[in-house]
């Protein structure tokens, strides 16, 4: 190190408003002071990066042998830090040109501005270079010492407190590249302990190349950073039980990921990183990262600990690193810039994702079946919201339906080479449960004339096919429109023992006891099996959200339905025999209520009194028990 003697310093004015703009960085553009360490680590980085460029060509240069590294040194009495790199250094005029001038144009323009328009703030990476300045937000005096790589150049020493002048002189620096002598203000001394400075390192630069030696006042210096990004290796080099112990170390979470994807590529967008895929959607309490995105490096830099823009929101569930040397960033490097490179990176990164997504559904389907039970949801969250990756996201798709069980999954490609030859659309039924919606009524006609119908019963349902609408040309309906155009009409249907004056004394009474619950009693010509079920009228443009709203809406209520009842099934035919010959027989009713009730719990919209149901119930089963006594 160093010993930094001096000859006479001068005292000099910067070129530009620097005191206001000092200020502006330190009170505007940065939110965690922290991060100053990491814009100097940075910058002894490329230091190091162009002196070994430098020797590949070049052997005629101070120091030769010594390691490429950078050197951290606190001392927590004295309130310091020293940086030190063995870099390509700098002689006088480089570091006027580097630390003496914060602009060569336009900082007036600027600084008018900033005030009227905050956005501005985000321009000034691209007019000015600041990383360094940011060390004035710890720091009441920093002192440069530079020896530049060029063995005819001497040491220069560079000297500032952020005000608007800084000294400038000679100094006796035998060894080459860049120290950084720091004197931290009262209210950051916290950033003098070891400790403190370990953790900036690992958070922020723990992938640096090059070694990041630390040693505090009476200990010896010891590497405190990894270096090596498994993201920059090769794919075909790392081993499985690297990738997971990297995802890990990332996310705490005890369980290895389901899936892993390792992107390299220069074209059309630099970008370098492994995303991966955990194996359940809720992992270990010990995860101590509650935000999700992606970490986004640049040049092995920790720029973003949650990046949310490099993919689409539905894929928040992926974890992983991402590092483009091609990305522009603010001067805080908090922010990315939106341009098309950031559109670039989206694309690529999502399509790649949804790629391996599709490989592991068509190579390991059991694994995918994992995926999808813990996923699902996002993907079809993308359906409704990802056009342009629409086609992609609809081959990943999966669903239950009334051919697979509950057991099963199909595919709607699948679904549609099973579709009857007369039939033109993909039925699907809504439901809060796969359970409840294996036993709705709507599913009579379908299942006698084995027509395929798909369950559908994450509340996100309703809002995908709102959204949806067709797959490959062919309309999705839901098998409680009113207005099914079925490929197959009823035949050979057994006659009602039911007369037209009983049933129509029996739909009038229903809507006696139901009022404006319904909004219309009728036959229902599609039941087989089932009392009756609940259809939406033909104005209820919304229908498929109502699981969603029920979600979201804390005082949701449902609109009134068209109840239609089956007069061959014996339940309905009992029930219209008791009204047309006993019109005041007190169990009518509540078998009617009841009757209601149960079709509102199988459509899963149920907004009744429970306690008035149970009475009810329990009225009905002592008649019941009566009459067999």
């Amino acid at each position: 190190m160093s010993e930094g003697v001096e000859t006479q310093l001068e005292s000099l004015e910067y070129r530009t408003e620097v005191k206001q703009l000092l200020d502006i960085l330190a009170h505007s553009l940065y939110t965690d002071r922290e991060i100053f360490l990491r814009e100097l680590i940075s910058n002894a980085s490329d230091a190091l990066n162009r002196i070994q460029f430098e020797m590949l060509t070049n052997h005629d240069v101070v120091d030769p042998e010594a390691e490429l590294a950078i050197y951290i040194e606190a001392d927590s009495d004295a309130r310091t830090i020293t940086i030190r790199d063995t870099g390509i250094g700098m002689n006088r005029d480089e570091l006027v040109e580097n630390l003496g001038t914060i602009a060569h144009s336009g900082a007036r323009a600027f600084l008018q501005n900033a005030n009227q328009n905050q956005s501005a703030l985000e321009e000034i990476i691209g007019q000015f270079g600041v990383g360094f300045y940011s060390v004035f937000m710890v720091a009441e005096e920093v002192t440069v010492i530079s020896r530049s790589y060029r063995p005819h150049d001497r040491a220069a020493l560079w000297r500032s407190t952020g005000d608007s002048r800084f000294s400038l002189g000679e100094a006796d620096k035998q060894d080459r590249g860049t120290e950084i002598r720091i004197r931290l203000k009262e209210d950051a001394a916290e950033f003098a302990q070891p400790w403190r400075l370990e953790t900036i390192v690992k958070r922020h630069s723990d992938y640096v190349s090059f070694p990041i030696y630390l040693k505090s006042k009476d200990g010896e210096p010891r590497v405190v950073n990894r270096r090596i990004a498994l993201w920059r290796q090769p794919p075909s080099k790392v081993e499985p039980a690297e990738y997971e112990a990297f995802y890990k170390q990332l996310t705490f979470d005890d369980r290895p990921p389901l899936l892993h994807v390792h992107i390299s590529a220069d074209s059309p967008v630099n970008v370098r990183g492994i995303l991966f895929v955990p194996a359940q959607r809720e992992r270990s309490s010990l995860r101590l990262r509650p935000e999700y995105g992606l970490r986004l490096y640049s040049r092995k830099i920790l720029i973003q600990e949650h990046n949310k823009e490099l993919l689409p929101e539905y894929l928040r569930f992926v974890e992983g690193v991402v590092d483009s040397e091609d990305l522009p960033l603010n001067v805080s490097r908090e922010t990315v810039q939106s341009n098309p490179l950031v559109r670039q990176l989206r694309k690529a990164l999502t399509s790649r994702l949804l790629k391996e997504l599709r490989s592991l559904a068509d190579e390991q389907p059991e694994k995918y079946s994992t995926f999808w039970t813990e996923f699902g949801v996002f993907i079809k969250e993308g359906v409704a919201s990802d056009y342009a990756n629409r086609e992609a996201l609809l081959e990943l798709l999966r669903f239950h339906s009334t051919r697979t069980g509950a057991e099963g999954w199909t595919t709607l490609q699948e679904y549609i080479e099973r579709m009857q030859p007369d039939q033109k659309a993909i039925y699907y039924i809504l439901g809060d449960s796969l359970k409840s919606a294996m036993r709705s009524p709507h599913l009579d006609y379908f299942r006698k004339h084995d027509i395929e119908v798909l369950f559908l019963t994450d509340f996100i349902d309703g809002y995908m096919v709102s959204q949806l609408r067709e797959v490959h040309d062919r309309p999705l309906q839901n098998v409680d429109d009113p207005n099914l155009e079925l490929p197959k009409v009823e035949e050979g249907a057994a006659e009602s023992e039911v007369s037209a004056q009983a049933f129509d004394k029996l739909v009038a009474r229903i809507k006696q006891v139901l009022g404006e619950r319904v909004r219309e009693v009728r036959e229902g010509k599609t039941l087989v099996d089932s009392p009756a079920r609940l259809v939406s009228p033909e104005d209820d443009f919304a229908r498929e959200l109502q699981y969603v709203r029920r979600v979201l809406e804390e005082n949701y209520v449902a609109p009134a339905k068209i109840l239609e009842i089956n007069r061959r099934h014996p339940m309905i035919a009992d029930l219209a025999r008791l009204v047309d010959e006993e019109p005041n027989n007190a169990l009518i009713d509540p078998a009617i209520e009841q009757l209601f009730d149960n079709l509102q719990l199988l459509e899963g919209v149920y907004q009744g009194s429970v306690a008035d149901m149970v009475d009810r119930i329990h009225r009905l089963m002592r008649a019941a028990l009566a009459g067999h006594s």
